[in-house]
């Protein structure tokens, strides 16, 4: 691993802009930080290994295993969990891309991987939030609002209420409350609680903004829309009785990026879905978080369009769910150079037109339902079925750091392996 990262140290050059967007005014101050160099190579430990930054922390300081992989000498000081956490959060989605993109050039030119067969999929990466039921919502907007005007009542004195221990008694009876008609008072009540606590944070708003103070009312801006989505979904549904769409609910007032996903008219999640194609080798080839829930139909030309610039040419031969299954994308396919297309159910297509032999259309069904192991060696391994990172940015920039993570170590042990013994 540490090998292949040598052989690109091109990509650090993006790494260090990350960072230096980052820096401070007085970073001449203190101790000395960490380098491009690194910053890549501690994060790639953290999701390899599946470490907290404390965790992490403590083995670059315990193992010097690790601390030799990440450059840091026998002599350094081991970096603080802040540390690391602020520099590598500071990467952004595209820096792993761009990553990512070297790793996989790299594997084609030591053959390990040559991009001529592609196989495409979808799962759901969730958020780390709570399941967003409407009286957790309210507590969450009654105790948040509350602490930012306590914490700027006891610095600037303006306006506070706290009605935070009644908010949090209602929303425990109605989990406990048996039917929906014991339930409606106590939302009633909530509801009350919580416009009340609406109102006050405005007026502290308005105090904050009179006196200048930035951070306090930064704060009351951000989570007052999201609050009050919070109660009119709330009311619709359990005052008025309507079904409120998905995509105009909110679950989370934390992650607001967050959307609901229902697959297979069976489970819902509620994080974000991504599309990923691998080849042959195993490695993740190209990765895309969605916005919202895309049908997987459409979805096959793009990822095969994605392939074709990073390996200059269409995919040879092409597999796909059934989910993907459309005459529109098997005759893009097949027009854009694909020979072999083929997915996993007809879904209203001639099994004959996929293929030119029923044995092609066995071997490609075989190996499209390989990116199933690699979607589960991702989720168990590297941290990619939650996202424990805050924000849209940093959610795709979480996906992509499992998933050089993961290539990486597949990439050396192909290699490995052809340095065995017979």
């Amino acid at each position: 691993m540490s090998q292949a990262l040598d052989a690109n140290l091109a990509v650090l050059k993006r790494v260090r802009q990350d960072l230096l967007r980052r820096r401070k005014a007085d970073a001449k101050k203190g101790r000395e930080g960490m380098s491009a160099e690194q910053v890549l190579r501690a994060a790639l430990i953290k999701q390899m290994f599946s470490f907290s930054y404390s965790e992490l922390s403590f083995h670059l300081g315990d193992s010097n295993q690790l601390r030799g992989f990440c450059r840091l000498s026998p002599s350094a000081t081991t970096p603080m969990k802040s540390a690391l956490q602020s520099n590598i959060g500071s990467l952004r989605a595209e820096t792993w891309e761009t990553v990512n993109k070297a790793i996989v050039l790299h594997a084609r030119a030591r053959k390990v991987e040559d991009g001529r067969w592609m196989r495409t999929d979808t799962t759901v990466v969730e958020s780390n939030i709570h399941p967003p039921l409407d009286s957790a919502l309210l507590w969450d907007g009654v105790r948040v609002l509350t602490r930012i005007m306590l914490r700027a009542h006891d610095e600037y004195g303006t306006t506070r209420t706290n009605h935070r221990r009644r908010a949090k008694r209602r929303s425990i009876a109605i989990l406990n409350a048996g039917r929906m008609d014991r339930r409606v008072p106590l939302y009633k009540d909530l509801l009350k609680v919580t416009h009340k606590t609406v109102r006050a944070a405005e007026r502290a708003a308005q105090e904050l903004a009179r006196k200048g103070v930035v951070v306090y009312a930064t704060q009351l801006h951000h989570f007052l829309p999201l609050v009050k989505q919070v109660i009119r979904q709330t009311e619709r549904r359990v005052l008025h009785g309507e079904s409120v769409p998905a995509a105009e609910k909110i679950v989370s007032i934390f992650e607001p990026h967050t959307d609901i996903i229902r697959k297979d008219r069976r489970d819902t999640y509620y994080g974000h879905k991504i599309t990923l194609s691998t080849g042959r080798s195993g490695m993740v080839l190209d990765l895309v978080v969605e916005k919202g829930n895309p049908a997987d139909s459409t979805l096959a030309v793009r990822s095969a369009e994605r392939h074709a610039v990073l390996f200059g040419a269409v995919p040879e031969r092409a597999a796909f769910d059934g989910g993907f299954a459309s005459k529109a994308n098997l005759e893009a396919l097949q027009s854009s150079g694909t020979r072999e297309a083929c997915f996993s159910k007809p879904a209203g297509l001639p099994v004959d037109q996929m293929t030119s032999t029923p044995r092609v259309r066995r071997i490609l069904k075989r190996f499209r339902a390989g990116i199933e192991a690699t979607v589960s060696f991702l989720k168990r391994s590297f941290g990619l079925s939650r996202c424990t990172w805050t924000g849209w940015p940093r959610f795709r920039a979480y996906a992509w750091c499992s998933t050089v993570a993961h290539n990486l170590l597949t990439l050396a042990r192909a290699l490995l392996a052809r340095t065995k013994p017979a």
